[in-house]
């Protein structure tokens, strides 16, 4: 991974277009290809980025680029589309890069995995006629908890979580960008479920076009069965 700490701006020119006037920013290259840029504020979502399949170039500025001070220029370009990155550096405060190794990935909790477990093996609790493609499908940037297709066979992905709240939202919405990317795949919808999803999540989820499904964990382990009981 390279870090670059450097006083630039940035467009973004594709489906959407966006500036980010001058200001010193953390600049993120990952071994994917990937290209991220942070801000020392706002979580941990960057304020723009290029995700893979993508190829970076580093150029000199144009003319009137550096006559307004810019000495450097990244240019991104994404491999499938016509969406572009360009970042115009005036300065680097640091810039260093880092072997990180293989990531293990993340480690969900006894409950969550076990959810994800009990879910894909009951995967017609989201409707008739619905058939599971794998659980812990890759992208560029993690796994998505399942991939199924539903009864029209659409593809269908399943980001699960004990408690949703809107990161888990996020979450999905990054791996929906990305899975939408893929002829194979798009279009690709998504399913946020949680054993409780937070009004704020359920809201932000709607919004964006994901359905939320509450799950019974007593239910799906076959303990309680709703289908006896008065309430």
């Amino acid at each position: 991974m390279r870090l670059v700490i450097a006083k630039c701006s940035v467009d973004y020119d594709g489906r959407l277009s966006a500036h980010l006037p001058l200001a010193t920013r953390l600049l993120l290259v990952k071994a994917d290809g990937s290209v991220l840029v942070h801000s020392d504020g706002g979580s941990y979502k960057p304020l723009n980025w290029m995700s893979p399949p993508c190829a970076m170039a580093e150029l000199s500025p144009e003319e009137h680029e550096a006559a307004e001070g810019v000495s450097l220029v990244w240019q991104v370009q994404h491999a499938k589309s016509d969406d572009r990155l360009r970042v115009l550096i005036h300065e680097v405060l640091h810039d260093s890069s880092h072997e990180l190794g293989v990531d293990p990935g993340l480690i969900k909790d006894g409950v969550e995995a076990h959810l994800q477990k009990l879910l894909a093996e009951h995967i017609h609790t989201l409707g008739d006629g619905w058939t599971l493609v794998r659980r812990e499908y890759m992208t560029a940037i993690g796994p998505v908890d399942i991939l199924c297709r539903d009864h029209l066979g659409g593809s269908v992905a399943v980001e699960i979580k004990r408690r949703g709240d809107i990161d888990g939202v996020e979450q999905l919405t990054r791996y929906l960008e990305l899975m939408n990317r893929d002829p194979h795949l798009a279009p690709v919808t998504g399913i946020f479920a949680a054993q409780e999803i937070k009004p704020q999540a359920r809201t932000l989820a709607q919004d964006r076009g994901i359905r939320c499904v509450t799950l019974d964990y007593d239910a799906l382990r076959g303990i309680d069965d709703t289908t006896t009981r008065l309430f």
